[in-house]
């Protein structure tokens, strides 16, 4: 079983600005927690946890003496021995004290630096910290930097620079993200316009080429990893496994049931979590299986799919269309997505539905 904890703490360039002036305020930090405790328990039925997931939101921005109480919470999970367990953090946020104490209750740190370059940093209302970064990379082993390209007058070499930053720090994982203007953020209000497709995509394959040029193997549409360091949790949702998703607007996917919490902070502190719940379909469940399964570059195993649906994989309507028209290549164990058209893997992902 895997376990998401949202944190509703975030940076300006997330959707949740005014709901975390708010909860800037100790009293509703504490409710929140305590609503949070109380979720779990009414939730959480004892399974053996093998992922945990601690994001966001970004929850190092709590103090040490809630980020003591939030790990305290958590003790109520029936963790694993070897439990991958993911904090997120932003670099302004790592202080030396908050290392100390996370150094022996994680096993992953992931860092959202985003980008390097002071111009965009500046656009998005950020900070970053290089000197708690590095600090960061001494404590732990297991890192994951985000990058994010796609800003308006961002060129190739821009996003060079960025990625020759972080290859020198050496993480064991990037993760990478096209710039996206989500509703009621700052760059949305201000009609901020993104570059168009044609350099995206040009961003991309650099991306691509540079990370593959730097030992980093590509295991999923924009993750990139050392060898063994793929992120197990992000694997549980791509191979389509029930997960719990604890905390405000979170989302879970138990025993057939996908479940989105609220995003009402008040409705979550009466108790009332979840907002809605779909009992999925044969079919619907199947979907799922392609849409997320062929994120990976490796794709869907025959026998595994076999295994979980009594089906042969090519008798799903479309699978042998595709394998025809080269969108989708097999081999002996697997289907897969055509390297050429994983940046448009949206196009492929419409067949299913």
């Amino acid at each position: 079983m895997s376990i998401y904890i949202h944190i509703p703490f975030c940076s300006s360039i997330c959707s949740y600005c005014d709901f975390c002036k708010m909860l800037k305020n100790n009293q509703y930090i504490d409710k929140y927690l305590k609503a949070l405790e109380k979720e779990i328990k009414e939730k959480y039925q004892g399974e053996k946890v093998k992922t945990l997931y601690i994001g966001g939101g970004t929850p190092s921005s709590l103090s040490l003496n809630n980020l003591q109480k939030l790990f305290s919470i958590l003790k109520i999970f029936n963790l694993d021995k070897d439990c991958e367990i993911t904090f997120e953090t932003n670099s302004e946020d790592l202080t030396k004290d908050k290392i100390n104490y996370l150094e022996n209750k994680i096993t992953r740190l992931s860092i959202g630096i985003q980008t390097f370059n002071k111009n965009i940093i500046n656009l998005l209302n950020r900070k970053l910290n290089v000197d708690n970064i590095k600090s960061a990379f001494k404590a732990f082993e297991n890192v994951n930097i985000d990058l994010m390209y796609g800003f308006q007058n961002q060129t190739l070499e821009d996003l060079k620079k960025d990625l020759n930053k972080i290859i020198k720090l050496n993480p064991k994982h990037i993760s990478t993200y096209c710039l996206i203007l989500e509703p009621h953020t700052k760059l949305y209000i201000e009609n901020y316009k993104p570059l168009d497709g044609d350099i995206e995509r040009k961003m991309y394959d650099l991306i691509v080429k540079t990370l593959k040029e730097n030992n980093y193997i590509q295991y999923e549409l924009s993750n990139f990893s050392k060898k063994g360091y793929q992120s197990k949790h992000n694997l549980t949702y791509w191979n389509n496994q029930n997960y719990y998703g604890f905390g405000l607007g979170a989302c879970g996917y138990i025993r057939n049931v996908r479940y989105e919490n609220t995003r009402s902070l008040n409705e979550y502190l009466k108790g009332h979590f979840i907002l809605n719940r779909e009992n999925l379909s044969l079919k619907e469940t199947i979907q799922n299986e392609f849409i997320l399964g062929l994120r990976k570059t490796e794709g869907i195993s025959k026998k595994i799919f076999k295994t979980k649906y009594n089906l042969d994989i090519k008798q799903i309507k479309g699978v042998k269309e595709l394998l025809n028209e080269n969108l989708l290549l097999e081999n002996k164990t697997n289907i897969y997505i055509n390297p050429k058209y994983l940046y448009t893997s949206n196009e492929i992902f419409i067949k299913f539905i």
